[in-house]
């Protein structure tokens, strides 16, 4: 089998150019920053839910009334997701928030950084089963 089809190194590797994309399009964001009528663009995280295989969790059981209940390990979300559509729109119809660009770009890096990681450790593991590393 060759490298390219292991499929952990695969998911790695698209979610590697996805950071790559994302960075540019953040960029485009900041650099749009005093263009009137611009409004921020930013890139749907990829869902690797159905290449991945899903493990059941063996749940939580309350053995006595005085324990605390457990926090859910069900498929039920905890937080909601923040539907606010709205941007802060500056007078001259720019929508863009440094602050927040800024925070995304840095976020972006380090996912990018830790999937990097991720992906050169695996490779070394390969290699050191190989009897190269």
């Amino acid at each position: 089998m060759p490298i390219t089809e292991i499929p952990l190194l695969s998911l790695l590797r698209s979610k590697m150019h996805w950071h790559q994309q994302r960075q540019q399009l953040l960029a485009q964001n900041v650099a749009n920053s005093d263009t009137p009528d611009y409004r921020p663009l930013d890139l749907v995280a990829p869902d690797f839910s159905a290449r991945v295989p899903r493990v059941p969790s063996p749940g939580l059981a309350r053995t006595d009334p005085a324990h605390l209940a457990g926090v859910g390990l069900d498929d039920s979300e905890q937080f909601g997701k923040d539907r606010r559509g709205g941007y802060e729109i500056r007078p001259a119809g720019n929508a863009v928030n440094l602050e927040d660009e800024m925070m995304k770009v840095a976020a972006n890096q380090m996912d990018y950084q830790a999937a990097t990681m991720l992906y050169t450790h695996s490779l070394n593991l390969i290699k050191t089963a190989l009897g190269k590393g």
